[in-house]
C-alpha cells in the first residue's frame, strides 16, 4: 500500500528535560521537528520556529500526539495545516 504523501512519519517529537535549556521553549511543551531538513530552511528550528534544545530528546510522533495537551499550539495549527495541504492559520494564544 503506498504511503500518502501527508504523514506524521515526516516528523519527529522533542520532549523538555528536567532542566529547561535557554535556547528552547521555557514552557514544558512537547515540539515537533521535521525529520527530514530542507535546503534553506533552519536545521536547529522547530515548526514553530523555537529553537532546539543543546541535547534534545528525540522521539516518534504516535497518532496520539493530537491528544497530548503539552503539544506546543503553533506546532499542532502547522501540522494540521500541512496535513489539510494548506498553509497554517495561527490560533489564538
Amino acid at each position: 500500500m503506498p504511503r500518502p504523501a501527508w504523514s506524521l512519519f515526516a516528523y519527529q517529537l522533542i520532549e523538555p528535560d528536567e532542566q529547561l535549556d535557554l535556547f528552547a521553549c521555557q514552557e514544558i511543551r512537547v515540539h515537533l521537528v521535521a525529520r527530514q531538513l530542507e535546503l534553506g530552511g533552519s536545521a536547529d528550528r522547530t515548526l514553530c520556529g523555537t529553537l532546539l534544545p543543546a541535547q534534545p530528546r528525540w522521539s516518534t510522533v504516535e497518532r496520539g500526539i493530537y491528544r497530548d495537551r503539552r503539544l506546543c499550539t503553533l506546532c499542532r495549527a502547522i501540522l494540521d495545516a500541512q496535513r489539510r495541504g494548506t498553509r497554517p492559520v495561527w490560533p489564538e494564544l
